[in-house]
């Protein structure tokens, strides 16, 4: 009696009072089927296409012996031997536990057909429609590339990275192509989303910045509740854009509004950054229920309008050039790079009415500081003031201590 057919005492018993009771039962295999499952001694037979665990039970070198929960052991031979690697290969052993693909439940020896490599593929394929349902994430290492993008292995699935959907911190860098920066990749670590399993015309699409996305926002929420007004930190530009620069700290990207790149006015970030520049930037707003982190390049750094106007101080006289006019004053050129407005209230001790009546454009004037806005980089004039009687003392004292420093200046030439 083959094998697979053999039944042991009970289940032979089984079958004797099946077919005392039941003659036809011995045409009729759904009634012995009916029996042995009633009776508790279903042999479970396999079915075409399924995966099942099985315990290798002899190796050869022609073929694989598995049981798979049958009478008989399935075999993996031929072709589907051939189609696991002599790496793969060197790591089975008898009693391991493996898994296999049903390719024939019966062929025409009775014998049933196993495919390890497939079980592997299929159970692949299964795992990556798994994480596209869920939108779990992959951490792997990069296998190769090509003109496209990257390639990267999902078990024994090549899955690839389209290069719209590489992260930005891998793109090129100057005239580098795309291809040689890749190149330096290989066996690198990354992390990848699936978006795509098409098991037909065997395609896995993966997605680095889907997955770095997802990530971030985990990292974005918790950089939030640490982040405090004021702190600084040190972060790397990630992309510019006409109205800022991004940059990521610790994870998080925020924004630098151009207005907070430079003390200098600027057109465009790109003129004092790059993307992938290291900078010094300092948090100025932390909205969490928009997730959004503003940050300041400029704040990091000494103002150089401060240091212009260490020179000068308040009540004290200064030459100016009358630069242009408006209804509301006169603006004047201090040297240095220096501007104040005379307000029109501070042109005359009269009444005017438009600041034309008193200075015209070119104007060389004596005029004086009565305020210095550091916060709004501002300096405030006076015309009507050099001659007040509220700053002689200070003119005074002024003056003594210009003409002690010339003295000493004098001295040490000597």
């Amino acid at each position: 009696m083959d094998q697979k057919f053999a039944l042991n005492g009970q289940e032979a018993m089984a079958a004797d009072n099946f077919n005392e009771q039941h003659p036809e039962g011995q045409e009729n295999g759904n009634l012995m089927d009916e029996l042995l499952e009633k009776e508790g001694l279903n042999l479970d037979f396999p079915k075409q296409g399924e995966i099942r665990k099985g315990v290798i039970a002899s190796i050869s070198d022609n073929e694989i012996l598995v049981s798979v929960g049958t009478k008989s052991e399935g075999v993996i031979s031929g072709r589907e031997k051939d189609q696991i690697s002599p790496e793969e290969m060197a790591t089975l052993t008898v009693g391991q536990e493996i898994l296999v693909y049903i390719v024939n439940p019966e062929d025409n020896n009775g014998t049933i057909v196993l495919s390890y490599a497939r079980a592997r593929e299929e159970y692949d394929w299964q795992k990556v429609e798994d994480m596209l349902s869920t939108g779990d994430v992959h951490d792997g290492k990069i296998s190769g590339y090509n003109k496209g993008g990257l390639i990267v292995p999902i078990g024994n699935l090549r899955g690839f990275v389209p290069a719209s959907q590489i992260s930005v911190f891998r793109r090129p860098e100057g005239n580098e192509s795309p291809e040689a920066r890749w190149a330096k990749m290989i066996n690198d670590p990354i992390t990848v989303k699936v978006i795509e399993v098409d098991r037909q015309r065997h395609r896995l699409i993966l997605s680095e910045r889907s997955a770095l996305q997802e990530t971030r926002e985990t990292i974005k929420d918790r950089l939030l509740d640490e982040l405090q007004d004021g702190s600084v930190r040190t972060g790397r530009v990630t992309s510019l854009a006409d109205f800022g620069a991004f940059v990521n700290i610790d994870g998080a990207d925020g924004l630098v509004h151009l207005s907070e790149i430079s003390w200098e006015r600027i057109n465009h970030p790109n003129e004092v950054l790059k993307v992938g520049q290291e900078v010094q930037v300092k948090v100025i707003g932390i909205d969490r229920d928009r997730k959004r982190i503003g940050l300041s390049i400029r704040q990091t750094q000494l103002d150089p309008w401060m240091k212009k106007v260490e020179s000068i101080k308040e009540g004290q006289l200064v030459s100016g050039t009358i630069t242009h006019l408006t209804k509301f004053g006169a603006f004047a050129h201090l040297g240095d790079d220096m501007e104040g407005l005379i307000h029109i209230s501070e042109l005359s001790e009269n009444r005017i009415n438009h600041p034309k009546e008193v200075v015209k454009e070119g104007d060389v004037v004596t005029l004086r500081v009565i305020k210095i806005d550091a916060e709004r980089r501002r300096i405030g004039l006076s015309l009507r003031k050099v001659d007040s009687p509220a700053y002689a003392d200070l003119d005074w004292k002024i003056a003594l201590s210009n003409e002690v420093n010339s003295s000493q200046s004098a001295e040490d030439k000597a």
